[in-house]
C-alpha cells in the first residue's frame, strides 16, 4: 500500500532510501488510472521502493516547492533528494522498468 504524505509529512516521509512520490488529486482521471498501478508497485518494490501519493489540492505547499504545474506528476528521490520528475499517466510495465532501473542502479 502506498503512504500517504502530507505538506507537514513530507520531508519525513523521503528522508531515507528510495521514494517515488505520486502528486495528484481525486478529481483528475489520469491520477485515478494511475491509483491501482501504483498500489501494485508498491506491493512489488516494498521494501526496496516506498511508493507515496501527495494529493495537490489538500497539500499545496510542497506541490507549489517542486513546480507541480500538471497531474499526474511523479517526483523519484533518493535519501531525501529530488532525482527526477515524470508526468502523465504511465502503464505498469513502463514503470516497473523505470523502478527495476533505479534499483539496479543502486547496485553500481
Amino acid at each position: 500500500m502506498s503512504t500517504p504524505l502530507t505538506d507537514t509529512t513530507f520531508s519525513q516521509g523521503i528522508q531515507s532510501g528510495l521514494t517515488l512520490v505520486d502528486f495528484w488529486a481525486p478529481w483528475c482521471g489520469p491520477c485515478r488510472m494511475l491509483s491501482p498501478v501504483l498500489e501494485e508497485l508498491a506491493a512489488e518494490f516494498k521494501g526496496k521502493i516506498e511508493i507515496a501519493k501527495l494529493n495537490v489540492d489538500e497539500n499545496p505547499a510542497v506541490a507549489s516547492q517542486f513546480g507541480i504545474m500538471s497531474i499526474p506528476t511523479m517526483i523519484f528521490f533518493k535519501d531525501g533528494q529530488p532525482i527526477e520528475k515524470i508526468s502523465g499517466y504511465h502503464p505498469k510495465e513502463v514503470l516497473q522498468n523505470y523502478l527495476t532501473s533505479k534499483l539496479t542502479n543502486q547496485e553500481d
